[in-house]
């Protein structure tokens, strides 16, 4: 089980949840009164550490620098918002309320308490809860004080219930003694480091404003290719035959290549006429690559918000009007007393 000296040591280092996740930070620790041991550990949750949760830390591990408890992340940030009181415990109600929230039941958790040996986690080191100290006040170390303060002390093994649950501070080395611990979770220390007290100390925030960037789609550019038709000229030479009848008279030269045929008969004589006509063929060339290609622009945006602070204000009484006054006689400036 983890110690007490552990925990403190551990103070304001992250808490991280089952799988490793940081859940947030441990601020205030809170003690068993019957036990002095550690019992509940409040967790600084949220971006501006203003939440504020409570988780058992029975079964909680130091590794590294920072502690990890057995729960996950969402359920320590669910955990119901309890009160404390003007002493700085927890309530029965307020302490059910966490065990239902864990899942941890009650009368088990009695029964683990009470075992024998060091596995009950109510016995104390040297002694059973016979020995603690009274209800309402937690030995946070060694160097606490040991003096009994009001109320009745611890008759038998203390039971959940019976077990008031006692806020200790989250930094120094004495703990929280039932006169001197905040009414709240939120523990402030005095000037000299000593107790928490309530009301001295106000703590004043403000927001400040974390500008970042984030990636988002402006849309889609794709590339579609479709065919079109046109109409294109070309103008090419074509060539015909044409018929033409030529008269060659009858020489003595060529009379008797002329009279080898009949010489009176009839006859034909035909010629086959050519000609050159268009023929329009296509064919599929590549004629260019086309892609798409992204380029990055940088340019300058104002981002305006609205931030809020808080402010502190002091009534404080006027001296002169809260000094009281009297008559003034002769005697006080030193003449001759009046009659």
């Amino acid at each position: 089980m983890i110690t007490e000296q552990q925990m403190r040591s551990l103070m304001h280092h992250p808490v991280h949840d089952a799988e490793g996740h940081r859940i947030g930070t441990a601020d205030h620790l809170f003690l068993n009164d019957a036990t002095g041991r550690p019992e509940w550990v409040t967790i600084k949750t949220g971006r501006l550490g203003n939440g504020q949760s409570f988780v058992p830390v029975r079964d909680a591990h130091v590794v590294g620098n920072h502690l990890q408890v057995p729960f996950a992340k969402d359920k320590v940030k669910d955990a119901p918002t309890v009160a404390v009181d003007r002493g700085g415990h927890l309530s029965e109600q307020e302490e059910r309320r966490l065990y239902h929230h864990y899942g941890i039941d009650w009368d088990e958790a009695w029964k683990t308490a009470n075992e024998p040996g060091e596995g009950g986690w109510a016995h104390r080191d040297g002694g059973d809860a016979k020995s603690t100290r009274t209800a309402g006040a937690a030995e946070a170390t060694d160097t606490a004080a040991t003096a009994p303060t009001a109320g009745a002390a611890a008759t038998g093994a203390a039971r959940p219930s019976d077990t008031r649950i006692t806020a200790a501070s989250g930094t120094g080395t004495t703990g929280a003694a039932a006169t001197g611990v905040a009414a709240t979770g939120d523990l402030k220390r005095d000037r000299t480091g000593g107790r928490a007290t309530p009301d001295d100390v106000m703590t004043r925030s403000e927001e400040r404003m974390r500008v970042g960037v984030e990636r988002y789609e402006t849309g889609h550019a794709r590339l579609r290719k479709y065919v079109v038709t046109e109409e294109e000229q070309q103008t090419v030479p074509i060539r015909h035959e044409e018929v033409r009848v030529e008269r060659e008279p009858i020489t003595e030269a060529n009379r008797a290549a002329a009279m080898s045929d009949e010489p009176i008969a009839e006859a034909e004589y035909d010629v086959v006429l050519h000609a050159e006509r268009p023929i329009v063929r296509t064919e599929a060339v590549p004629v260019e690559r086309v892609r798409l290609v992204t380029e990055e622009h940088v340019e300058q945006q104002t981002v305006t918000g609205e931030l809020r602070k808080e402010r502190i204000e002091a009534d404080l009484p006027d001296a002169d009007a809260a000094r009281p006054t009297r008559p003034t006689t002769g005697r006080d400036k030193g003449g001759p007393a009046m009659t």
